[in-house]
């Protein structure tokens, strides 16, 4: 089961109508496996789920459905996978390198 509804993330990009709902729902998918593989543990195990993870899954489905690229291409000509924002709050869940929590946020 998803952690991010459909409604919860057409109401964070303000999207209305039915049009695009598998697309999006395909992106809530990928985004929450990105998330969790970035972080290095399946978000379902962080239960409750820290609401700045949540915010973190509903920014990366944002970014693929704005973007609807593999990769977006700053002014510098580099890539981004993933918009700032996600990268910073997921820094705090993630796994060291030796498979040691890392501060679970704290």
């Amino acid at each position: 089961m998803s952690i991010v509804t459909l409604a919860l993330a057409k109401a964070h990009m303000n999207v209305d109508g039915t049009a695009d709902d598998e697309l999006i729902t395909l992106y809530i998918g990928a985004a929450e496996q990105w998330l969790s593989n970035y972080i290095g543990r399946p978000l379902a195990d962080l239960d409750p789920l820290p609401d700045d993870l949540k915010l973190a899954v509903l920014k990366l489905v944002a970014f693929h459905y704005e973007q609807r690229e593999a990769v977006a291409f700053s002014v510098t000509m580099t890539m981004q996978l993933a918009p700032y924002g996600v990268t910073s709050i997921a820094d705090a869940y993630r796994e060291s390198w030796f498979g040691e929590a890392a501060t679970d946020g704290v």
